[in-house]
C-alpha cells in the first residue's frame, strides 16, 4: 500500500491499493475511487464495538473496501481545516487521540473508546471517551489547525490549553491541573484548568480546535430576529 497526503487548508490522503489490500472508513468518507473495488457496510466490532465508536465521535456503522486489482486508488478527504497525520500501530505502539480523529485505517488497526479518568474528564477539554487505537498497521488522522509532533523525555510534563491535544501515545500520562492564582483564573482568559501531559512518549499537539473555533463564531452568527 502506498499513500499520498496533499492539499490545504483541507487535506485529503490517496491511498494506492494492491489486490486484496482492505481499507476502512467510517460511513461517508470515501471521496472518489478508480474502478476496482469492493464494498462492504458493517458494525466492525459487534455491536458493542459500534456503540464505543459513537460515543467516541465516529458512526456506528463503518464502510470497508477491498481492492480487486492491483493499483486500484480511493481517497479520502478532511471533514474540517487542519492537517491528516499517519500513525504506524504495532509493536508495542498504540495511541489516543480526540473525538473524531478517524478518517481511515487498515484492516488490523482497531479503533475503540478510551475512557479517561473522572478528573480529566470533567476538566481535561476533551471529555470522558477518546479514541484508542491498536492492532497492527496504518491509520490516517483528520486533525484541527496546524499540527506541531513533540517527543516527550521520561517525566517530561508540558501543559496545553484545554482542547488542543490532537493525539498522544499510550506511554503518556494525561491529566488536568488547576490554574494557580487568584487573577489569573479570573483575568487569564486560558479557564480553570489545563491538560498536563507526561512523558515518556510522543504527542500531537493543534494550534486549533473545532469547539474552539465555534466559539469564536458563533457570536457573529445573526439571530432569528427580523428587524422593520
Amino acid at each position: 500500500m502506498h499513500y499520498r497526503i496533499f492539499g490545504t487548508p483541507m487535506p485529503a490522503v490517496t491511498l494506492t491499493l494492491d489486490r486484496g489490500e482492505e481499507i476502512y472508513t467510517q460511513s461517508g468518507g470515501m471521496i472518489w475511487m478508480s474502478e476496482g473495488f469492493s464494498m462492504e457496510t458493517n458494525m466492525k466490532g459487534g455491536l458493542l464495538g459500534g456503540i464505543g465508536r459513537m460515543f467516541a465521535g465516529e458512526s456506528l456503522f463503518l464502510a470497508t473496501y477491498a481492492a480487486q486489482h492491483d493499483n486500484a486508488e480511493i481517497t479520502m478527504a478532511s471533514s474540517f481545516p487542519g492537517e491528516i497525520r499517519m500513525l504506524e500501530i504495532g509493536s508495542g505502539k498504540e495511541y489516543i487521540a480526540q473525538k473524531n480523529a478517524f478518517l481511515c485505517a487498515t484492516k488490523n488497526v482497531s479503533v475503540s473508546a478510551y475512557v479517561t479518568g473522572v478528573k480529566a474528564g470533567f476538566f481535561g477539554g476533551e471529555g470522558f471517551i477518546l479514541q484508542k487505537y491498536s492492532g497492527q498497521g496504518l491509520a490516517f488522522l483528520e486533525l484541527d489547525g496546524t499540527i506541531v509532533e513533540r517527543e516527550l523525555a521520561p517525566g517530561e510534563v508540558i501543559k496545553v490549553n484545554t482542547g488542543n491535544v490532537a493525539a498522544f501515545e499510550t506511554s503518556v500520562e494525561y491529566s488536568s491541573e488547576m490554574v494557580k492564582g487568584f487573577a489569573n483564573i479570573l483575568f487569564g482568559g486560558e479557564g480553570l484548568f489545563l491538560t498536563t501531559l507526561k512523558g515518556p512518549g510522543k504527542v500531537w499537539l493543534q494550534t486549533m480546535s473545532a469547539a474552539g473555533l465555534a466559539q469564536r463564531i458563533i457570536p457573529y452568527i445573526p439571530t432569528g430576529g427580523s428587524s422593520n
